[in-house]
């Protein structure tokens, strides 16, 4: 090989380099993008942390009932937390009444505290039904 073809050869994986190098910020710069688009926006923001709740099972809610007729304040919140994407779908449907929809959520949610406290798993029902009832009238 003269130092010519040598010098060529180097250049390419230079080249090689460089593009895959590009690629790689362009990716890191994206990540970056997401990242900030979801801090920016408080909506995203809370739709993200609230889809990464579990739903429960009817044997879930009536446990948690149980514990919440106890007086476990722990269960109560993770009931309000696994019940906070129907508020959301609830709030959707009042969206071109006049309030924002950030006012149309935090009421709903005052709703969904209500539900927790009536909430009456001996009588057989999903506690999402009985919710609904609740937050529809708050909003």
């Amino acid at each position: 090989m003269s130092i010519t073809e040598v010098q060529a050869t180097i250049d390419l994986q230079a080249n090689v380099r460089s593009k895959r190098s590009s690629k790689a910020l362009k990716k890191a710069g994206k990540a970056k993008d997401m990242n900030r688009g979801k801090s920016d926006n408080p909506i995203r923001t809370y739709f993200d942390e609230i889809s990464r709740v579990p739903l429960l099972t009817r044997k879930d809610e009536v446990r948690l009932a149980r514990r919440i007729e106890a007086g476990d304040k722990e269960a109560r919140e993770e009931l309000a937390e696994a019940n906070l994407r129907l508020v959301v779908s609830i709030a959707k449907r009042y969206r071109g009444c006049g309030l924002p929809f950030l006012d149309l959520i935090q009421e709903g949610n005052l709703g969904l505290m209500k539900a927790i406290e009536k909430f009456d798993y001996t009588r057989g029902f999903k506690f999402r039904i009985y919710a609904t009832w609740w937050i529809r009238q708050e909003i």
